[in-house]
C-alpha cells in the first residue's frame, strides 16, 4: 500500500511540472509573437514614405537644357563675349530655332564678330536676328546710323531688336522720350516696330505703358514664367544668363517664345 501511495504521489507531481513547463512554453510563445508584432508596428510607424525627387531645373543644373525636355521653340543671344563658335555644332542642334547678335552698341561701337556670326548662322540654317545696345544719353541719329551699318535688311530673317538695360541717369520721362524717338527713328529705317528686350523689374519701374504697340522679350532668371506688373503680353522670356550649348565655349543666354508666340511674329518683312 505505501509503494501504491509513493508511485501515485510521484506521478502526480510529474503531472503537475509538465503542466508548469506546458504553461511556461506558451507564455514565452505568446511573449516572442507580442514581441514580433510590436517589433513590426514599430518599424512600419518609423519607415519614411519615399518621395520620387523632382528633376532639378535649369537654374539648379545648367546642364539640364530646357529644349531637351518641352516643346517650346528656344533661342540663343550672343554677342563677341562669347568668343569663337563652333556654328556646325549649333547648327545640328535641333533645339535650337533662332538668334540673336549683338551688332552696335551706342553711337560708335561694333561688335567684333557680328559679320561672321550672321554669315555662319545663315550657312547653318538658323533664323537670325540682330541687335542694338541703347545709350539713351548718346546721340540717336548717330546711333542709328551705326546700327544700320550692320544690320541691313538682306541678312536679317527676324525683325531688329533692341536692349533696354539702362537710363543712362535719365529721370523717367526724359529717358521715355528719348527711347520713343529712337524706336521710331529704328521702325522709320526698317519699316516695322523692333523688338524690345528688357528685365522684368526695369519694365515694371520706367516702361509701364510706354510700349504698348511694341512684342517684348523680357529677361527674368527664375523657374517661372514673368508676369509683368500691368500684366501685359510678353513674346519671348530670356529665362538664364547661364545657359549652354554644345558649339558654345561657357554660358550663354537662353530664351524661349511664349504662350502662342511663334517665329512668324517676328519675321522680318521685305
Amino acid at each position: 500500500m505505501r509503494k501504491l501511495t509513493i508511485f501515485f504521489t510521484l506521478l502526480f507531481a510529474l503531472f503537475i511540472t509538465s503542466s508548469v513547463d506546458a504553461q511556461r512554453s506558451r507564455r514565452k510563445a505568446k511573449a516572442r509573437v507580442h514581441r514580433v508584432i510590436k517589433h513590426r508596428k514599430s518599424k512600419k510607424a518609423g519607415r519614411i514614405k519615399r518621395v520620387k525627387p523632382k528633376p532639378p531645373t535649369i537654374h539648379e543644373n545648367p546642364y539640364r537644357l530646357c529644349e531637351d525636355t518641352c516643346s517650346h521653340i528656344h533661342g540663343i543671344d550672343m554677342s563677341h563675349y562669347q568668343g569663337e563658335v563652333f556654328w556646325d555644332a549649333i547648327g545640328h542642334h535641333s533645339g535650337i530655332s533662332y538668334v540673336y547678335l549683338k551688332a552696335t552698341e551706342g553711337s560708335d561701337r561694333i561688335d567684333s564678330r557680328y559679320e561672321q556670326n550672321i554669315f555662319m548662322a545663315h550657312q547653318r540654317g538658323i533664323k537670325v536676328g540682330s541687335y542694338h545696345f541703347f545709350r539713351p544719353k548718346t546721340d540717336l541719329s548717330l546711333q542709328l546710323d551705326n546700327f544700320r551699318t550692320q544690320c541691313l535688311a538682306a541678312e536679317q530673317d527676324l525683325i531688329p531688336m533692341l536692349d533696354v538695360e539702362s537710363t543712362g541717369g535719365m529721370g523717367r520721362e526724359e529717358f521715355c522720350d528719348s527711347l520713343l524717338k529712337f524706336l521710331k527713328y529704328m521702325e522709320d529705317a526698317y519699316h516695322q516696330k523692333p523688338l524690345i528686350y528688357t528685365g522684368r523689374n526695369f519694365y515694371n519701374k520706367y516702361l509701364i505703358g510706354k510700349l504698348n504697340d511694341y512684342h517684348l522679350m523680357i529677361a527674368m532668371y527664375t523657374d517661372e514664367e514673368p508676369i509683368l506688373a500691368d500684366e501685359r503680353d510678353i513674346c519671348l522670356w530670356q529665362y538664364t544668363g547661364r545657359g549652354t550649348v554644345r558649339g558654345v565655349r561657357g554660358h550663354i543666354d537662353k530664351s524661349r517664345f511664349m504662350g502662342n508666340h511663334t517665329l512668324d511674329d517676328l519675321k522680318f518683312i521685305r
